[in-house]
């Protein structure tokens, strides 16, 4: 296996061999400036800019290196949660049969499940991370959506997909780890973030995690179709880029990525990224758009009545990420601000929809 550098012994050397093996064998990196960028709190990005020498125009002048988190609590989540093993393997073995818009990557490698690891991907500037705390417009919130398609469509039903045990899929002990893990965090959650919420949100929130049926959603076993799914598609996810005609957003975090319910991914994108009053005048709009969408790329059999019922379920499938997430990673002013604003937003999603319905 190749040494897996870390943001201090990565070098020119390496770089260059990277841009060689992707097919850029007439330049060479002299040297690089390192900034550290984005917001994650499990994983250390880092932008790359390239001095190169040699003549290759399509050689990029800069690249994206995704470490694993310098803090001991959020490497030891991502090995846990399995989050960096993931990613490398998303770019590995899944990525070239998707269309869903993603960066290039350079370079995948893990040790074993990690915490060693790392992604060196395209830079995708102009195009700018999402403001989870600030949310999106509707234009932006449909286009996400939209590109979801290339997520689902390709993979929907897909029986090759089953079976592959680092990519995961519904299963009796994997609901049972979910809720365990809801459980033993919710106390701690609710304390720390309750005060913040209404009463009908927060109460929703608990109901979610002691619901005595055990198909109740978010961990529920229910029959429907399943696809790969990104788990955690919210616009501090995302690459976002206006400066052409159409809008292009681009998926560059996939440590979470597993098989799945569909219509998750896009409830929790727009329960999250929407503030209340704007998603309740468009998400029905965008969603029947995405199930159009769905038809023209092969996905045949999927009436609008279940989508739509599916959308409303998967409306708590923010809960499992804002509850689990916000207790296992290093606490920060900014994480608390946005895990607030997404137990808010999805809260009140699940309750606009009536879906305390689906808790029994």
């Amino acid at each position: 296996m190749p040494t897996i550098p870390t943001p201090e012994s990565i070098d020119a050397d390496f770089l260059t061999k990277c841009l060689h093996e992707a097919g850029h064998g007439g330049v060479a990196v002299r040297g690089f400036r390192r900034t550290r960028i984005g917001t994650g709190q499990i994983g250390l990005c880092v932008r790359i800019e390239l001095d190169l020498e040699g003549d290759d125009p399509d050689a990029p002048r800069s690249l994206i290196a995704k470490f694993p988190s310098d803090d001991p609590t959020s490497r030891q989540t991502g090995v846990q949660l399995r989050s960096y093993l993931k990613e490398v393997q998303f770019y590995r073995e899944l990525q070239g049969r998707l269309s869903i818009s993603t960066p290039r990557c350079y370079f995948a490698e893990i040790d074993g499940e990690g915490p060693e690891s790392l992604v060196l991907l395209e830079d995708l500037a102009p195009g700018v991370q999402g403001d989870q705390l600030a949310g999106c417009t509707p234009e932006v919130a449909r286009a996400a959506v939209l590109e979801l398609v290339g997520l689902h469509a390709p993979s929907w039903n897909d029986a090759s997909l089953r079976g592959i045990e680092w990519l995961g899929e519904p299963s009796e002990p994997a609901v049972q780890l979910g809720r365990a893990l809801y459980r033993a965090q919710l106390p701690g959650f609710l304390e720390r973030f309750g005060p913040h919420l209404a009463p009908d949100e927060a109460g929703i929130i608990e109901r979610a995690g002691n619901a005595p049926d055990p198909q109740a959603p978010p961990f529920g076993l229910v029959d429907g179709p399943l696809s790969l799914v990104h788990v955690d598609y919210r616009l501090d996810n995302l690459l976002i880029d206006a400066s052409r005609d159409a809008l292009r957003i681009s998926a560059v975090d996939w440590q979470s990525i597993t098989l799945g319910r569909p219509l998750s991914d896009v409830a929790y994108f727009i329960g999250a990224g929407l503030l209340p009053d704007d998603r309740r005048g468009c998400e029905e709009g965008i969603v029947r758009a995405y199930h159009e969408a769905l038809g023209k790329h092969g996905v045949a059999d999927y009436a609008w009545e279940d989508c739509w019922r599916d959308y409303r379920r998967g409306a708590f499938a923010g809960f499992a990420v804002t509850v689990i997430a916000s207790m296992m990673v290093v606490r920060t002013e900014r994480g608390d601000e946005m895990f607030v604003a997404m137990a808010r937003r999805h809260s009140r999603h699940a309750l606009d929809l009536a879906g305390d319905e689906f808790l029994g």
